[in-house]
């Protein structure tokens, strides 16, 4: 059974850091994509960071770009997010995904409050 646990999230201060990380089991990292979305209250799931394992490529959203870094450890099966300069408007619950041949894994969320 593939399973996703997201954890770290919290409260913090604007301009403050949080890592969130996202623990994988069930399957390995290889030729696999993970990514983190988030959704805040009355707002769509924005898709904020993603991280091809086999080569490490990762791409962004416009709005965390240069503020937050997505790596992988695959030998702890983990994939974190660093977020760094965090705004209230980073507040959100914060969800891990991962998508292996053909299937779509997701976790439960982790919440992150960012206060002004």
């Amino acid at each position: 059974e593939v399973q996703l646990q997201a954890s770290g999230g919290g409260l913090v201060q604007a301009g403050g850091s949080l890592r969130l990380s996202c623990a994988v089991s069930g399957l390995t990292f290889g030729n696999s994509a993970i990514a983190w979305f988030r959704q805040a209250p009355g707002k769509e799931r924005e898709g904020v960071a993603c991280i091809v394992s086999d080569n490490d490529d990762t791409v962004y959203s416009d709005s965390v770009k240069g503020r937050f870094t997505i790596a992988s450890d695959n030998a702890k099966n983990t994939v974190y997010l660093q977020m760094n300069s965090l705004k209230p408007e980073d507040t959100a619950v914060y969800y891990c995904t991962a998508a292996i041949s053909g299937a779509y894994y997701e976790g439960q969320g982790t919440q992150v409050t960012v206060s002004s």
